[in-house]
């Protein structure tokens, strides 16, 4: 059944769009009822507006939080053009016939986003009164009153939706069929509940139900972790990543990716980071002055696992460093920017995926599925708590700088997990093994492997050590100082042996278990 509209009510955030839309429901002689600083954008845009006050009789009172909340609004929103009933009272109390609804809602996401990087630049608490401004009521209110009564009325919610509002009303002269309101009524009702979830998120983040309600729109994969598995992604790539090449991202990509962006989310400042993920876990990774050194000493590192790895950086990729990544195959490499030269060379492969990292995931919730629930926890923030000096000498600068390195790399190992470092470049480790002892020791030869001389390194250890047996086989391999999060009730034993050696040690007290 078709409708045509006479009047509208436009309340929205967000203008741009909007100028074309007010014009054919002008030349449409459509009603045109606004507040605040909607009207006023219509007003000079030249286009005969009316106030909402003079609907309900009330200005925008209590700082804007109340304006449309009124039987005259809502009633002209819900009201039932088939029910005799609810005309004849709408007659009663001088409520008009609202056909079309233009509101969108307050930015939530994005003040919470913009205060939580204020927040976290500043080191000052997170600006929470600014945040809860921005919990509408009467947006999503008139939104979902809109939505239902889609029989009668028109609701547009969203700025992304006008462009079809507009191809609308310049090809059927404001008139509009019933799929045609249904339709924009379902997209009304995502974006509430998308907008609902998100408040509700940032109240208990820990409620893993939130997660998967706030995407609209699951994404099936090709497959899962294997052919014959079943995959579906919930989540927004498009808010975290711009892909500038490459097939679609599968389900191991995306396993990869996320152990990637996690990694390098620990090196957000300071010199250039290149790491090298294969299977979630780094197997090459250094830090040097320029982003090409970095690669080059992060390859070194383990050049036979790089292959058809995740590459990922917190510096700009340059033609150099681009030319120098070609030579290998590789699934992924994400950057925060990519000159147009180095376009230009990684693209010679159309399969490639090159993923320029927009935002960090800054998420402080990790889920997992387990047996018929899910496991929630917070991420594992942070290095170390304490930085005792526990062996027989306190460690050198240089030393503190690399056991530092090694310890955020550890934590990024599966567990039990040994990382051996030297001059900030990953040259042995061991990871998912069932005794620390044997991550050690598939940690040196690693190192022996690609002739790596372990005289000087450090060891981090994701756990305490149990026994002293892991310091003796590091001491014994050259390695010349230790961190490991301490606990152990035979600590002293590996504390005793750095002291008769004369190996530092640092305790920190954060184990960094990934299992």
């Amino acid at each position: 059944m078709t409708k045509k509209i006479q009047s509208a009510l436009i309340s929205v955030f967000y203008k741009d769009g909007l100028e074309n839309i007010i014009r054919h429901l002008s030349a449409n002689g459509v009603t045109i009822y606004s507040t605040g600083g909607t009207q006023t954008f219509i007003e000079k845009s030249g286009i005969p507006v009316t106030p909402v006050e003079s609907l309900t009789t009330y200005p925008s009172i209590l700082g804007g939080r109340v304006k449309t909340l009124h039987p005259a609004v809502f009633g002209g929103i819900l009201g039932k053009r088939s029910d005799a009933t609810h005309l004849q009272e709408m007659k009663e109390y001088n409520i008009p016939e609202i056909d079309l609804v233009i509101v969108d809602l307050y930015p939530f996401e994005e003040t919470l986003a913009e205060q939580q990087r204020i927040a976290a630049a500043s080191g000052e608490p997170v600006n929470e009164s600014a945040i809860i401004e921005k919990i509408d009521i009467g947006g999503p209110s008139m939104i979902r009153g809109a939505a239902k009564n889609f029989s009668d009325v028109v609701v547009v919610a969203a700025k992304k939706d006008y462009a079809a509002l507009e191809e609308l009303l310049a090809t059927q002269n404001g008139e509009t069929t019933l799929e045609q309101r249904k339709d924009f009524a379902a997209k009304a009702f995502e974006v509430v509940a998308h907008y609902d979830v998100a408040i509700a998120r940032y109240f208990n983040p820990a409620h893993a139900l939130y997660f998967l309600e706030s995407v609209p729109h699951p994404k099936t994969m090709r497959y899962g972790e294997n052919p014959h598995q079943t995959g579906i992604f919930y989540g927004d790539i498009p808010a975290l990543f711009d892909q500038l090449n490459g097939k679609e991202l599968s389900y191991n990509n995306l396993v990869d990716v996320d152990a990637a962006v996690q990694l390098i989310r620990e090196f957000a400042t300071g010199e250039p980071v290149f790491a090298i993920i294969k299977h979630t876990n780094v197997c090459g990774i250094a830090s040097r002055p320029t982003v090409k050194e970095s690669w080059d000493a992060a390859l070194a590192g383990d050049p036979e696992s790089a292959f058809g790895g995740v590459l990922v950086c917190n510096g700009p990729i340059d033609k150099t460093t681009a030319d120098a990544i070609n030579e290998i195959f590789f699934e992924v490499l994400i950057a925060p920017s990519f000159t147009d030269e180095a376009l230009t060379v990684l693209r010679s492969k159309k399969n490639r995926i090159l993923l320029q990292l927009k935002a960090n995931p800054g998420n402080n919730v990790q889920y997992k599925s387990v047996l018929n629930g899910v496991l929630v926890q917070g991420t594992d923030e942070g290095n170390y708590t304490e930085w005792k000096e526990a062996g027989g000498r306190e460690s050198t600068s240089a030393e503190k700088e690399d056991l530092a390195f090694a310890n955020l790399v550890c934590k990024h190992l599966k567990s039990n997990a040994i990382a051996l470092v030297k001059n900030k470049q990953l040259i042995g480790k061991g990871c998912g093994q069932t005794s620390r002892i044997d991550s050690l020791r598939q940690a040196v030869e690693k190192a022996k492997q690609f002739q790596f001389d372990l005289n000087g390194a450090v060891m981090a250890s994701d756990a305490f050590f149990p026994f002293n047996d892991c310091v003796q086989l590091g001491h014994e391999a050259g390695i010349a100082a230790f961190i490991q999060p301490g606990g152990s009730i035979r600590d002293a034993d590996s504390i005793a042996y750095c002291k008769d050696n004369n190996l530092a040690m640092v305790i920190t007290g954060l184990r960094h278990f990934k299992h």
